[in-house]
């Protein structure tokens, strides 16, 4: 089966709660959520957290929340390939083999249902162990500047100081989104940034991280935009 597993710990510190809080009227689970359902390419849909309080609003808006997840994966230094390995032993353990799961965050009110269905044709298409959103930088990162012990700025790359932008390799950076992948590469703890990911290229203005209250009210001037709010 194919299985949406969508990770969800209480702890967040930079943004209190950020995980079900309200964002334009729905708490921020619910978008990661919902977009899992619509595409109708998951057998079950599930959410993996260690809260109480986030357990009953991920089966309000419609998610399972069949075990919890424990402490030592629900700290600051989780890794996401342990969070999806454990959610993936837990289902197999109880008679419910995995075929693919995909990763899903819960704070990605950009994400559609079509990037997710052409994640999903990546990945079968592909032969890789996973597909994954990316966006190109909007600047090249080899431009990027550093600053000094002195204050000072300095190239972070020298050796590109003096070549052309238009010559420089393109980079992307992972969209923050979601990781589709065959469950024995969750299992054997494959590297999801590694030659065994294939990309899905998203444009820039579907990205956002959200991990501080910048990036939350930065997320609210997109969603706005892109959905006609005041």
């Amino acid at each position: 089966m194919n299985v949406a597993i969508i990770p969800a710990r209480g702890g967040s510190k930079r943004i209190p709660r950020k995980n079900i809080r309200l964002f334009f009227g729905k708490p921020m689970l619910a978008y990661a959520i919902e977009v899992a359902l619509a595409t109708a390419l998951f057998d079950r849909v599930i959410v993996s957290t260690d809260d109480d309080e986030i357990a009953a609003v991920a089966a309000q808006w419609g998610a399972e929340v069949p075990f919890r997840r424990p402490a030592e994966l629900a700290n600051d230094f989780a890794g996401t390939t342990e969070v999806i390995r454990h959610a993936i032993e837990w289902l197999q353990a109880a008679g419910s083999p995995v075929a693919c799961a995909c990763c899903i965050y819960a704070t990605v009110p950009f994400l559609q249902a079509e990037a997710l269905r052409e994640g999903y044709q990546l990945l079968q298409t592909s032969g890789a162990l996973y597909a994954f959103s990316v966006t190109h930088f909007a600047s090249p990162v080899q431009r990027a500047l550093r600053v000094t012990p002195g204050g000072r700025l300095e190239p972070l790359y020298p050796e590109y100081r003096t070549t052309r932008t238009q010559d420089l390799e393109p980079a992307c950076h992972d969209a923050g989104q979601f990781y589709w992948g065959r469950a024995e590469a969750f299992l054997n703890g494959v590297a999801i940034h590694s030659p065994d990911a294939v990309p899905l290229f998203l444009p820039r203005e579907r990205v956002q991280d959200i991990d501080t209250w910048e990036d939350w009210q930065q997320a609210e001037r997109i969603y706005a935009a892109w959905h006609g709010r005041p």
